[in-house]
């Protein structure tokens, strides 16, 4: 895993890198000269359409999880040249279902990277990470037996959490993650939900979230499910919602954690 970080990333001013040890960074842009590259807010490539042959990428089999062409893109920018997520930007993301255009600020995202690798070293995966962590004691070890097999049917049965590496947003979006102990069905072609699927995803985030905002909600409020060739965490069962300008004390009653989650 160490020789595989290191083929990720190469050495760099520790200021750019916060508290990461200074032996740990990422690829630079492989310099085509036909290319020239402005020194702020360059706009990203759609995860559908960029080519990445004008950037020097690791193969993605050595990443410690899955990388989109918009993350190895990434990790050529300094946080300077990033240019953040508006609403607008992730509505349009979310609704044409570009979900690999989704991105986080360069330095997080190297610290992700990072951070899963020493992870998945010390804890054998993400998945017993979550367990041990994050995740409801009571759920026990993977696969797990639901209290009823309709998502989001029972309180038990799901968990909601802030995201600890959320996407590099502008001030005021909040990311937020669902995690099930029911599985959600897929289309096992695409890894992308069923009809069925979205409309009861659909339906428990506005039962949960809308609702609990009130007027007004509906614009306040977007969610989607990687397909599973973007997940990260691919054991275990979960979508995301991002929530815009939201009460903290709303943020905490969401996250709380329940009676039955112990």
């Amino acid at each position: 895993m160490k020789n595989t970080l290191r083929s990720l990333l190469r050495l760099s001013p520790a200021s750019q890198l916060g508290n990461i040890p200074r032996k740990v960074i990422l690829p630079r842009l492989n310099r085509n000269p036909s290319i020239t590259i402005p020194k702020r807010r360059l706009k990203y490539p759609r995860g559908k359409h960029f080519q990445m042959g004008d950037y020097s990428t690791t193969p993605q089999e050595e990443a410690p999880f899955p990388l989109t062409d918009t993350d190895k893109w990434v990790l050529s920018l300094t946080d300077e040249e990033y240019a953040y997520h508006t609403w607008d930007d992730l509505k349009r993301i979310i609704e044409t279902n570009d979900l690999a255009a989704l991105k986080r600020k360069p330095s997080d995202l190297r610290r992700y990277l990072k951070w899963t690798a020493e992870t998945k070293v010390e804890y054998g995966s993400m998945t017993e990470y979550l367990l041990v962590h994050r995740l409801p004691k009571v759920w026990g070890k993977a696969p797990f037996t639901p209290v009823l097999n309709v998502p989001f049917a029972d309180p038990s049965d799901y968990r909601v959490l802030m995201n600890d590496w959320p996407y590099g947003f502008v001030p005021g979006i909040t990311h937020l993650v669902v995690w099930s102990r029911t599985p959600i069905p897929t289309d096992p072609e695409t890894g992308d939900l069923t009809a069925e699927s979205r409309k009861t995803v659909a339906d428990f985030v506005k039962r949960y979230f809308v609702d609990a905002i009130g007027p007004g909600g509906e614009d306040k409020v977007l969610w989607f499910k990687n397909w599973t060739a973007l997940q990260s965490v691919r054991a275990l069962e979960h979508f995301h919602v991002l929530v815009r300008d939201v009460e903290p004390s709303l943020l905490q009653e969401w996250t709380a954690e329940q009676e039955c989650h112990r």
